[in-house]
């Protein structure tokens, strides 16, 4: 049987599709990106997903749908504001720097994600996560620092530094950092102190280094070319994939 040009069409849409969320920090509006599973009985732990340097992209929106398939609520955080991405690299730096330099700042924008999600009628404000790619696993991190109402946090090829003046204090959240052995932006002092001050926190965490895998592992508009120092590697984006499903089944007490 043919079919119509207009079911083809229909056949070839998504089964699952997010919707853009705006929402706010004080008088700055963001502009994020909220994913359900389409068919939910009850309410769903939630997920937020924090955006790399390049400010939120399809990268993150892909990512939330993915959750959502998984039976997650997923919210794709604007941590920049709303018409504030980046144009390039270039600018891409500087606004990066500005809330690694301020983590107060990054630490507010990630809680107004937080609540917004939490607002969210299908999300069981009790069980909440959240993970970050690069600058957004960073802000993962800081989430669990900053003692945030979360049970885990994953970072994906993130930043582990902190500044040097600030305490380390208890972490309850548990942490699951997925690195690339081989990146050349987090230097192995960096990870170094990072697994000293997850001892010194007491923190439930776990650390898994890909071999051959640099910075941005996770994200094919890095490109193939390893040694520009940022580069997709297909096998550590699904191990790391995997090993976050494991982490979250355990989080959230789910088969």
């Amino acid at each position: 049987m043919r079919r119509s040009p207009l079911f083809l069409a229909l056949a070839a849409l998504p089964v699952l599709a997010g919707q853009p969320l705006l929402y706010q920090d004080g008088a700055t509006r963001l502009s994020g990106y909220l994913a359900k599973p389409t068919s939910l009985k009850g309410k769903a732990p939630g997920i937020i997903v924090i955006h790399q340097w390049m400010g939120l992209t399809d990268h993150e929106r892909r990512t939330a749908d993915d959750l959502a398939k998984l039976g997650y609520v997923a919210l794709a955080a604007d941590i920049f504001g709303e018409g504030a991405a980046p144009r390039d690299t270039r600018e891409a730096g500087v606004l990066a720097g500005k809330y690694k330099g301020d983590r107060a700042l990054y630490r507010r924008r990630i809680q107004a994600a937080l609540d917004t999600l939490k607002a969210q009628a299908s999300v069981d404000p009790g069980r909440l996560a959240v993970i970050g790619f690069c600058f957004g696993g960073t802000g993962a991190l800081e989430a669990a620092r900053a003692g945030m109402p979360v049970r885990g946090v994953v970072s994906f090829h993130g930043g582990l530094d902190i500044p040097a003046d600030r305490p380390v204090e208890p972490i309850a959240a548990k942490v699951l950092v997925c690195h690339g052995a081989d990146d050349p932006f987090v230097p192995a002092k960096d990870v170094a102190a990072f697994h000293e001050e997850m001892r010194k926190a007491k923190a439930d965490y776990t650390f898994i280094a890909y071999g051959g895998a640099v910075h941005a592992f996770t994200q094919k508009e890095a490109g193939n070319d390893p040694s520009k120092g940022a580069a997709y590697q297909e096998l550590a984006a699904r191990r790391s994939w995997q090993h976050m499903k494991v982490f979250f089944s355990e989080l959230f007490d789910r088969p």
